[in-house]
């Protein structure tokens, strides 16, 4: 997909965007950041830009490396559902997002030691009315700890989804799509 001379370096050690990364890229390494993912926007398209820029400045670069970062977060209006604390907190979130029309949002930066870039995916997703039992069902099974908005929709969790509008791999964390897009302009006027 890029020019061979690149090597591409994913950002991050969710084993879903690894999987995710592997549909479009062939061959990449693995570099964490260590950024605690603090910052200070409130609105939820700056908020993942603002975050994924942040790890990514986080995390050093060699000449010839591309480097992506993401984050993901859900959320209702300007209410930010990030990963839950604990049992009551996945129930909240998910009690809060039954029966309405969330947006799931991914900010992805791009960076070489030459520029860099940064743009975010917003993907609708309407759930269904969910029932008490069900919620505590997929809680007590799947342990939604470590994801945003308490829910992986790969999971069991599929059968919460009434509608999706957009990218359904940006609901997963990292929009494939657009994604590939970015990469090939991105790279075109670098090497």
């Amino acid at each position: 997909m890029t020019n061979s001379k690149i090597k591409i370096v994913l950002g991050s050690s969710s084993p879903r965007r690894q999987q995710l990364l592997k549909l479009i890229v062939n061959d990449f390494t693995i570099r964490v950041s260590n950024n605690n993912e603090k910052c200070s926007s409130i609105k939820p398209k700056d908020l993942v830009q603002e975050i994924s820029l942040n790890k990514s400045n986080d995390i050093p670069l060699f000449p010839q490396e591309l480097l992506i970062t993401a984050d993901t977060v859900v959320a209702l209006g300007d209410r930010i559902f990030g990963k839950p604390k604990d049992y009551d907190d996945a129930f909240d979130i998910l009690k809060t997002l039954s029966g309405r029309i969330h947006q799931v949002y991914t900010g992805v930066t791009l960076r070489s030691i030459e520029k860099i870039d940064t743009f975010v995916e917003v993907t609708d997703v309407t759930f269904y009315e969910l029932e008490d039992c069900l919620i505590d069902y997929y809680i007590t099974n799947y342990s939604p700890y470590d994801k945003a908005g308490a829910y992986a929709i790969q999971e069991f969790a599929a059968v919460f989804v009434k509608k999706i509008e957009g990218d359904y791999y940006n609901i997963m964390g990292l929009p494939i799509a657009k994604l590939y897009r970015e990469i090939k302009k991105f790279t075109s006027n670098t090497y």
